[in-house]
């Protein structure tokens, strides 16, 4: 049986998914690169997993509210504005998922993927940020699985438009949020190719 951790960052991000020959176990990382890393961490290190799936919500500034996306290469915007020699900051997401095939051949299929932009602030000001989408944990998830040789794959729902958007909005869009990723997850069966 395999053993599948999904990730939310907050209560209100959570769905009930399920997946066949799999014992499921959601964990509440918390909001932040630090807490979601540690959370994280310290789940793997009591029960190695054989796949991290993060689901949540993400901001955005080149699609559209309501979209679902996959994320396959990972950015931490706190990192790259330094830009110090030998510290990493972007994290090819391919890579945390490639010895699964069905999965890689799935993902290189689905049309909405690319760039999460991952920092430690709530973006609400129209910056120039490289990435699709913009989250606060998703790098450092993918940082740790990556030291831990586990596949992770980073599932969001966009709701909202970074400069255009509030919190407030962000709070009101959650109920969405869920109801469309439990719809999008049950449709898709991305876990049965675990």
């Amino acid at each position: 049986m395999k053993t599948i951790f999904i990730t939310h960052a907050v209560k209100e991000e959570f769905i009930p998914i399920g997946a066949a020959n799999s014992a499921i176990k959601h964990i509440y990382t918390g909001v932040g690169k630090t807490k979601s890393a540690h959370i994280l961490t310290k789940n793997i290190c009591q029960l190695k997993p054989d796949l991290v799936l993060n689901i949540g919500t993400a901001g955005t500034l080149k699609h559209q509210i309501g979209d679902i996306f996959i994320s396959t290469h990972f950015i931490d915007r706190d990192y790259e504005t330094i830009r110090l020699p030998g510290l990493e900051f972007e994290i090819d997401g391919q890579d945390l998922f490639h010895k699964n095939l069905p999965i890689k051949k799935w993902i290189d299929k689905y049309e909405k993927k690319g760039i999460c932009n991952t920092g430690d602030s709530f973006v609400t000001n129209a910056e120039k940020i490289n990435g699709d989408i913009i989250d606060m944990e998703a790098y450092t998830q993918a940082f740790v699985c990556k030291e831990f040789k586990i596949p992770f794959i980073s599932v969001k729902y966009i709701t909202d438009i970074i400069g255009q958007n509030s919190v407030e909005l962000w709070e009101s869009k959650l109920k969405d949020a869920r109801n469309s990723l439990e719809k999008w997850f049950d449709e898709n069966k991305l876990l049965s190719l675990i």
